[in-house]
């Protein structure tokens, strides 16, 4: 039996999750993504103390590696490489959007679309079969009424996630369906214990968060 600790701070409700195995123990989640440098550390703190275990116990960490909020990215990976180094304990990244997609697998429909809004028109997407597999690798596209028509015209796409009222107010196609589907911690279980079992480890040094894009400072004049 192996105990992984699963953080997700990159959606707007901040999780973590105790996990036996593949199995979802104990799960802590703030609605607020404004606190949740404060709130993390001590989330952690109550879950460990909840399941009855000390924190070297832990066999590995896991962490919601992106896209998604810069700050939430940037506090999560930081409190997941602390531990890691700390405990000395290996680190797992799982993208964001096939986290988002496990918690749809039970949707009737072929394929599985997350989106996380990017701000204006834009979204962070990517689509999964129901085995998680990726049809449409993660990417960050300007929605059009065109947008997946390939895919559309031939199968039923569930969209889900923040970003997806964008289009479900200019899409047209009838195999276009839309849910609102809470993704949280416990749905990285089975890809963060199926990444553990087969020694898929990140660089605990070199990790950094997957933005989807680039961030750019704005251009700031010498005075």
């Amino acid at each position: 039996m192996s105990y992984i600790l699963n953080i997700d701070t990159a959606v707007t409700t901040a999780s973590v999750c105790l996990a036996e195995d593949s199995k979802s123990v104990v799960l802590q989640t703030n609605p607020s993504q404004k606190d949740g440098a404060s709130w993390l550390h001590t989330a952690i703190k109550e879950l460990i103390e909840k399941a009855g275990i000390f924190l070297h116990q832990l066999d590995a960490i896991a962490i919601s590696a992106g896209p998604g909020s810069y700050t939430g990215l940037r506090v999560g990976m930081s409190a997941a490489k602390g531990l890691c180094f700390a405990l000395q304990k290996p680190l797992i990244t799982v993208n964001t959007l096939q986290m988002m997609a496990a918690a749809a697998q039970d949707e009737i429909t072929t394929l599985l679309c997350p989106m996380i809004d990017a701000r204006r028109m834009e979204v962070f997407t990517a689509i999964y079969n129901q085995n998680l597999e990726e049809i449409l690798p993660p990417v960050n596209i300007i929605l059009t009424e065109e947008s997946f028509s390939d895919v559309l015209n031939h199968q039923k796409v569930c969209f889900f996630g923040n970003g997806s009222a964008k289009f479900k107010n200019i899409s047209q196609s009838v195999n276009a369906h839309f849910k609102t589907i809470e993704a949280s911690a416990k749905h990285m279980t089975v890809l963060s214990f199926s990444a553990f079992q087969q020694n898929i480890f990140a660089d605990i040094a070199y990790t950094e968060p997957f933005y989807g894009k680039s961030f750019h400072l704005p251009n700031v004049k010498a005075s």
